[in-house]
């Protein structure tokens, strides 16, 4: 009977040994399901999924806010009605301020929400906006493969203000983005024409698409040279002249004066992230126009020092790429055009609740875009959960205003030291006996 026991004792160790080898393996499985951005894809399936619930329970559980809306909604019954003046089109907040995009895009809204009268059926098609965002955003993210998957837990479900933009407010902002996000997917796939085309569409929307506009003008340049991108830029401005063509034919100067008003004032009582200031100074024009140089002199300095990777002069962009005597290094180009919005965001004159979509799908790869040492993690975390805590304060603070420009002046200083000019390429001297190899090199 001894030799039977032993076998059994010996049967049982195996088998809790194999268990704790598969409770481990489980274990490092699940730690790099977090870590490692190849597992991208199975994280981004799993939280669109609870995004559809998350968004099903929002609709469901938490009272719609009416702000614009209605607003909308009258501005394009005017241009139902037959009304092509567009000084003419207005809504209750006052007269259309954006270009015509805008108005085809929610006039099909209009009809299918009865006249707008529909609020219920209105959200769950922003629901189901969002989580179209949310995939065109997972795309870029699976293509950069940059950011731990953890990140998007913060990106996705813990955001409030994010799900009150699309679903609670139903603002023209989440629209807009996500026609631009279609269009970064298909400069991905290096079809520039159609996505140039997408782009313009996303401007004729609403025109804070335009501060991607610097970044996406260089990369033009620098894929095509100076000949080769007009034709791209070409495309742009036909699009939005077709858009606005029944306008331009009645009224011209209203229609570019109305929907690409660069000067236009914000109110004080809105602003998130300029509460620290006096009034008087927010609606300085001297103010506008230090922001405007700082903003021309962050991209100048981006363009020279962190897009512009050659070895030869800026110039040689005009080029055409085959006549460069050093090619450029491979140009990431969600970091162009993320960064570029960024820095117009840093110097925006005014900030509203609902601008927080315009950078927010961005910030994870911003944080993480540059090399990340194993404790640089959790204050990276932090930024995210500070900005989020900025942009959830109602009504805005002097605190949560000069918290916000210390969180952006932090990833911008990130961005600017983490993404130093490469050293310049040695030739490495022969020797008679090769190195040896480490096992962390290896």
């Amino acid at each position: 009977s001894a030799p039977t026991g032993n076998t059994k004792r010996s049967g049982a160790a195996m088998a809790a040994g194999r268990g704790a080898a598969a409770l481990r393996r489980a274990w490092r499985e699940r730690r790099a399901a977090l870590l490692e951005p190849r597992y991208t894809p199975l994280v981004a399936a799993c939280l669109c999924l609870a995004e559809g619930g998350v968004n099903l329970w929002v609709i469901r559980r938490v009272p719609y806010t009416e702000i614009d809306w209605q607003a909308y909604m009258a501005e394009v019954e005017g241009f139902a009605n037959g009304t092509l003046d567009y000084t003419q089109l207005k809504g209750d907040t006052g007269p259309l301020v954006y270009p015509a995009g805008f108005v085809y895009i929610f006039l099909g809204l209009y009809y299918a929400t009865g006249r707008g009268t529909d609020i219920r059926l209105a959200q769950y098609i922003f629901a189901g906006l969002y989580l179209l965002n949310l995939l065109l955003v997972f795309r870029i993210y699976c293509r950069t493969n940059k950011v731990p998957p953890y990140v998007f837990f913060f990106m996705c479900c813990a955001s409030y203000r994010i799900h009150s933009i699309f679903v609670l407010r139903l603002f023209n902002d989440p629209v807009a983005m996500a026609i631009l996000f279609l269009a970064i997917n298909l400069f991905l796939e290096e079809r520039w024409s159609w996505g140039c085309l997408l782009f313009s569409l996303a401007v004729s929307v609403k025109m804070n698409i335009l501060l991607f506009a610097p970044g996406l003008l260089f990369l033009l340049l620098q894929r095509f040279g100076l000949l080769g991108c007009i034709p791209k830029l070409c495309i742009c401005a036909l699009l939005q002249v077709i858009l606005g063509l029944p306008f331009l034919l009645v009224n011209p100067v209203g229609y570019l004066t109305r929907s690409f008003d660069l000067g236009r004032q914000f109110q004080f009582k809105w602003t998130v992230n300029w509460r620290f200031l006096p009034e008087e100074v927010f609606q300085n024009r001297a103010f506008h126009a230090t922001l405007l140089l700082a903003h021309l002199a962050g991209l100048g300095l981006f363009a020279l020092h962190r897009w512009h990777r050659s070895k030869e002069s800026i110039l040689a962009l005009l080029k055409d790429p085959a006549e460069r005597k050093h090619p450029s290094p491979p140009l990431t180009i969600v970091f162009v055009l993320f960064s570029s919005n960024f820095l117009g965001i840093c110097c925006s004159r005014s900030l509203h609740y609902q601008f927080y979509v315009w950078y927010f799908h961005t910030l994870p790869y911003l944080l993480w875009c540059t090399p990340t040492a194993k404790l640089a993690h959790m204050p990276k975390v932090l930024l995210l959960g500070v900005i989020e805590l900025c942009w959830n304060t109602y009504p805005s603070t002097v605190c949560s205003s000069l918290s916000l420009h210390i969180c952006h002046g932090l990833v911008l200083l990130q961005l600017w030291y983490g993404t130093a000019s490469p050293p310049a390429p040695h030739t490495p001297t022969l020797s008679r006996r090769p190195a040896a190899i480490s096992k962390k090199a290896q």
